[in-house]
């Protein structure tokens, strides 16, 4: 439909849109309010700014603001569409905001930009989308001094995720990047806003209180759009002089403009459900690779850290394919050490790896295991080929100075960033990873592109540090194909979403108890990113006697508990991502009790099923948890677990109401504990009470005792006919959510069979072949379908010179 202009929508308002659960009004000044029916006053009063020519430009010093309003539809569906221009202001661009809210959504978006009208460039280095200061800053119906506030990181561990309560805000500054939720504990409303996109710049949430008697008050909140260097001036760029510390600004030249990203708001009282739509919609508006089957294996780093050598890798892969492929443990990833040099993946340390990684992945494909392996695909080292012989693909600042972004460790190794416009650099990028794809990697983790995403002068001008992560990603996902697990490690959470399949929420884990607690608000809190930007990888699981003694940070020079040890295999499936065993295998066989963990049906059943655990306690946890400590999983209809843990150093009684968690009474159920198959616990009519020691974790079965049990529900897809030695694609996949399906099982007829969602199979005579395809589910019923495919032909046997292909030539 024509934008049309509006008429006044009521007093002291321009204009004013109606949505499915929100409305926003555009104020005589210019600010935008948001509104939620429940609440009297605004939820939210805000104008937008823009940082040009390094001077602030108010929405409020327009002498005009030119309001339009139409309907629209876009990825998400329809609805209408305030737009609103800020303009005659002398020597000022025109700022344009756009709001959008849905007729069948319950969340709106805001986008700005940044309109050069005047004859010149300008050069613009922030876009602000919200900033808001003065008054009550944000009405939840309830004191802001209730307020508890979910800020993600830059990274998964850059800083570390925190959620805290209004009043502890370090120095005051509750800073978050991509997103942040605000929650408040009276009244149960909260506001939550999350970029949508990252396409050029990063997203930052400043949120400012303020001591007001004995209260906390909101002084001020902002989300700005801009570069990076904000975030990296603590991160990888705070040893670097400041010459190298470029502040992002882009030109925008007469009659162009520039946008910032989109970001969407909401405000509701459940809070779980503003999360999962945010990560839904961010999935759907990139395209999300979320159908990977969830990877269950092994890596090297925290059993070997940088000591893996030959002789131990291929011990491992054996260890592992006689004693734990069978429970379905079939990756195995090489993490960093391997390598000569970071930035240099092709080239082994000999000294560990004398036959070189070839070799070792055909060990690994041997024992029947896919093999992975660490890669920076960003970092270069100066002891690196890059940097001893193209210093002209390295990042650098306007002067032409390199830009050190820290050391590998303990100042070794200083490290550089490459420079993904570069075309040399680019070449280099491909050979790299198909090189790795042709020694049969199948999966590669892609680590410190957080430290890497940095501001600087790129060989293609004006392009942003995230422009830059994504062209290089790009980059790799051509070199790799569509066969190869991508797993984002180190990385802004956006936007490697569409091109990674797999993708980091936590900071490291280890074998410490610390560790697993400082991971579990990560895991807790992007909960919902899973299965929507990409299979969740919540880092490796311990559960051994190992200790190390020289990383302290990961290591611990005590063994953990068999308690802790629980806590840490739990936490990895609850994340209901990547299981990863981080342990020395032959001491983990040692000990049977401790290899029950890793076989765990039920722990397995969670990962084999890919679903997160809710963390119900997510803003609402007691203050002596410190963090969320509940979980809870519907696997089925039938079927659901709870994993309670205590993170604290004293024993915990607890009480669960089963009730606030949409469950029945626990009469209903049979419960009994997942880790050793007992009954349960003490459980009155509603609640179910139980004491923890410290340092533990308990996790109990609920089969619902009037449901019964049954077989998943799938269909398949496979051709019907094929030419004899023609690869065959075949792939299932579930139709039911209440029903869900496990594994696969494939007999294609002809003596072979395979397991897995999607598999190739090849015919090598004519025939009529009946496949039959077994689906496994939750509640350990089976279901088989039968497709049938008619194969004719023969392979063909003569010598023709004329179809011979170099690979080159494909």
């Amino acid at each position: 439909m024509q934008e049309q202009s509006t008429d006044h929508s009521g007093p002291g308002e321009l204009a004013s849109i109606q949505g499915k659960e929100l409305s926003v009004r555009i104020n005589a000044d210019g600010s935008y309010s948001i509104v939620r029916p429940g609440i009297p006053d605004p939820v939210l009063r805000s104008g937008v700014e823009a940082d040009v020519d390094g001077r602030v430009m108010q929405s409020s010093a327009y002498p005009q603001h030119k309001t339009a309003r139409s309907d629209f539809h876009d990825e998400f569906g329809s609805g209408t569409k305030l737009t609103v221009t800020h303009t005659s202001l002398a020597g000022a661009p025109d700022l344009v905001c756009t709001f959008k809210l849905y007729h069948d959504q319950a969340w709106g978006e805001i986008e700005v930009k940044v309109v050069n009208t005047a004859s010149q460039t300008i050069s613009v280095q922030a876009i602000r989308t919200l900033h808001a200061a003065g008054g009550p800053v944000i009405n939840l119906n309830g004191p802001a001094s209730a307020d508890r506030i979910l800020s993600d990181s830059y990274s998964e561990d850059r800083p570390q995720l925190a959620i805290r309560d209004l009043a502890e805000g370090p120095h005051g500054v509750h800073r978050a990047v991509q997103s942040q939720l605000i929650f408040n504990r009276d009244s149960g409303e909260s506001l939550f806003l999350g970029a949508l996109t990252s396409d050029r710049l990063l997203t930052i949430f400043h949120l400012k209180e303020q001591p007001a008697g004995g209260d906390t008050k909101i002084l001020s909140y902002e989300a700005v759009a801009t570069g990076t260097t904000e975030i990296m001036k603590g991160e990888s760029l705070r040893q670097s002089p400041a010459s190298q510390q470029v502040s992002l600004s882009l030109p925008v030249h007469s009659g162009d403009s520039l946008s910032s990203e989109r970001l969407m708001f909401s405000v509701g009282s459940d809070y779980h459900a503003q999360l999962e739509q945010y990560g839904r919609a961010a999935g759907l508006l990139h395209k999300a690779r979320v159908n990977t089957p969830t990877p269950i294996g092994w890596w090297s780093w925290t059993a070997y850290y940088f000591g893996l050598n030959q002789g131990a890798a291929v011990t491992t892969a054996q260890w592992l394919s006689e004693n734990l492929k069978p429970s379905g443990y079939i990756y195995y990833q090489i993490d960093e050490g391997y390598q000569y040099a970071r930035g240099e993946y092709t080239t082994p340390d000999v000294n560990l790896f004398p036959h070189g990684l070839e070799y070792i992945g055909g060990e690994v494909r041997r024992n029947g295991l896919i093999f992975g392996l660490w890669t920076a695909p960003f970092e270069v080292s100066d002891r690196a080929w890059v940097y001893q012989n193209h210093k002209d693909w390295l990042l650098h600042n306007a002067a032409g100075e390199l830009i050190h972004i820290g050391y590998v460790t303990d100042h070794n190794d200083p490290l550089y960033v490459l420079d993904t416009t570069n075309p040399g650099a680019q070449n280099y990028l491909k050979q790299t990873y198909s090189t790795l794809h042709d020694w049969g990697v199948r999966f590669i983790k892609m680590d410190f592109m957080d430290d890497t995403a940095v501001e600087g002068a790129y060989h293609r001008p004006n392009t942003t540090a995230l422009e830059a992560q994504r062209i290089g990603l790009e980059i790799i996902r051509s070199a790799v194909g569509e066969d190869t697990v991508l797993d984002k490690d180190g990385s802004p959470m956006l936007n490697p979403v569409g091109i990674v399949d797999a993708g980091r929420i936590s900071q490291d884990t280890g074998h410490t108890f610390d560790a697993s607690r400082d991971a579990a608000s990560g895991i807790a809190a992007r909960y919902y990113m899973n299965r929507n930007f990409f299979v969740a990888d919540p880092d490796a699981f311990t559960v051994s006697s190992q200790t190390v003694d020289d990383h302290s940070w990961h290591g611990g020079r005590h063994p953990l508990t068999h308690d802790e040890a629980k806590v840490s295999i739990a936490l990895a499936a609850v994340s209901g991502g990547m299981f990863e065993l981080g342990d020395d295998l032959p001491t983990l066989g040692s000990s049977p009790e401790r290899l029950a963990l890793v076989k765990n049906t039920d722990l397995i059943n969670m990962a084999h099923l890919g679903h997160s655990s809710i963390p119900a306690d997510l803003m609402t946890y007691e203050q002596a948890d410190k963090q969320p400590s509940v979980f809870l999983l519907k696997e089925d209809k039938r079927q659901s677990i709870l994993t309670i843990f205590n993170w604290t150093e004293e024993e915990r009684t607890r009480s669960i109401d089963f009730k606030a968690l949409g469950l029945k009474e626990p009469s209903a159920y049979q419960i009994t504990e997942v880790f050793d198959d007992k009954p349960c616990c003490d459980a009155s009519s509603e609640k179910m009470n139980l004491v923890e020691p410290p340092h533990s974790v308990r996790m109990y079965k609920l089969i619902d005792k009037a449901v019964a049990p049954a077989a998943p529900a799938f269909e398949v897809h496979a051709a019907a006919s094929a030419k004899a030695g023609e690869t065959i694609d075949f792939s299932a996949e579930g139709t039911s959510a209440e029903e869900p399906v496990l594994t696969y099982h494939w007999d294609f007829g002809d003596g072979v069979t395979l397991d897995g969602m999607k598999v190739k199979h090849t015919y090598t005579k004519s025939g009529a072949y009946s496949v039959r395809v077994t689906a496994m589910g939750i509640d350990a019923v089976a279901n088989s379908k039968t497709v049938a495919v008619s194969v004719s032909g023969t392979i063909p046997t003569r010598f023709v010179p004329a179809n011979k292909k170099r690979p080159s030539e494909q």
